[in-house]
């Protein structure tokens, strides 16, 4: 089971939930990649921001997503910050090469998932999410979502993805459990579809 999470982070936040992800996925037997998309905002605008300078730093060394990551992948997750409600543009510039994959029937029948984070409690979460189920429901892919499978969602709030207020501060405990716990039940349902397709 190849599982891909696929994320951009400008500051940090997202990539934790990355990770919170991808444990969950491997501890339910997945192969994970956590991958990056390519930051296009210039220069200038990065380092003016220390924090975002820093997370680029810190995450030189985290693979960029390609096209053959989606065509192998039996499952990916897409992790966002939210941007006036949508995801932001640098996972969308990537999103927009996928063209030649989705022409070829090569994304349909995998199953997807998204998780996002914004500044405030109402930021445009759960509209992010859904925009990102948009171009799921043209590459023909299966969406699970965690809606409220795992108790940590009534606490955690958000059945459309796992989701983090940045105005909090770090992800908590309880958003990372929500994220593994999305992790998990990707690989599973992805697991059992393909084992129902091999019989």
């Amino acid at each position: 089971m190849n599982v891909a999470i696929v994320c951009y982070s400008q500051t940090g936040t997202v990539h934790s939930l990355a990770r919170a992800v991808a444990e969950g996925a491997e501890k339910a037997g997945a192969q994970v990649r956590v991958l990056k998309v390519a930051e296009t905002a210039p220069a200038e605008a990065v380092e003016g921001k220390p924090e975002w300078a820093r997370h680029l730093r810190e995450t030189a060394d985290v693979a960029e997503v390609a096209l053959d990551d989606l065509e192998r992948a039996d499952a990916v997750l897409f992790g966002t910050p939210t941007r006036f409600g949508n995801p932001a543009s640098q996972l969308r510039a990537f999103i927009d090469t996928t063209g030649p994959l989705w022409f070829t029937g090569k994304l349909a029948d995998k199953v997807y998932s998204a998780f996002t984070a914004s500044n405030t409690a109402h930021g445009g979460q759960e509209s992010t999410i859904l925009a990102l189920s948009n171009t799921f429901y043209h590459w023909g892919g299966i969406i699970v979502p965690p809606g409220y499978t795992d108790p940590v969602h009534f606490t955690s709030g958000n059945p459309y993805g796992t989701s983090h207020v940045v105005g909090e501060g770090a992800p908590s405990g309880t958003t990372l459990q929500a994220a593994a716990h999305q992790g998990r039940r990707v690989t599973e349902t992805a697991t059992a579809l393909k084992a129902g397709r091999s019989n």
